[in-house]
């Protein structure tokens, strides 16, 4: 072999083997690219739903779901979540208060817990109860010292009304039991305390 075709064929190796540095530089950059692109997917569909609001509902973010047997003070009244008894209270209709932290355990299975002053009207009070009637994930309750005649809330949102008739009260139901703020959705409002009288 000449002198010139050794310098060729040594050069030759050079250029393969950069090449080939090049090659597997990209295959690693090629393949840490897909797996920060899979990772960002992942966690876009692991992120909660955003969930659209109606007008007068309040919403409330960064609620605790820790369980705790011991009572809670809460910022809102009544409750949208938070730290909360690890039983939940039995969706249905009840003439008597529950306890907040059975209840915010039921908003967190779906529920719409909808209260009211307890001296509201009885025609007022059997409206919010037929409402609630058809539906497996409603709590209707009286609440002392409620800040509005009835106010109906959801895991992270509230609507205070004026009026039992007020047709947002429905909507409300339709958009929230359920719905896309739940933080366990498919979890039953039932097997827990409480015997609703309807």
């Amino acid at each position: 072999m000449t002198k010139t075709s050794q310098k060729v064929t040594r050069n030759d190796s050079r250029v393969r083997g950069r090449s080939s540095s090049r090659n597997t530089l990209l295959w690693i950059g090629g393949i840490g690219a897909a797996i920060i692109a899979a990772t960002a997917l992942a966690f876009v569909a692991l992120a909660p739903p955003a969930v659209p609001t109606m007008d007068g509902v309040v919403a409330y973010n960064n609620l605790s779901r820790n369980h705790s047997e011991a009572p809670q003070t809460y910022s809102q009244t009544p409750p949208v979540g938070g730290t909360h008894s690890s039983v939940p209270q039995n969706c249905g209709i009840y003439d008597q208060p529950v306890h907040n932290e059975n209840a915010v355990h039921s908003l967190e299975h779906g529920a719409v817990w909808i209260t009211y002053q307890p001296d509201l009207p009885a025609a007022a009070i059997e409206q919010i109860r037929s409402l609630a009637r058809s539906h497996d994930h409603v709590l209707v309750t009286p609440y002392p010292n409620l800040p509005k005649p009835v106010v109906a809330s959801a895991w992270g949102l509230q609507l205070p009304l004026d009026d039992a008739s007020d047709p947002r009260l429905s909507l409300f139901i339709s958009r929230y039991e359920s719905g896309p703020q739940t933080p366990e959705p498919g979890a039953v409002c039932s097997g827990g305390i409480g015997t609703p009288i309807s």
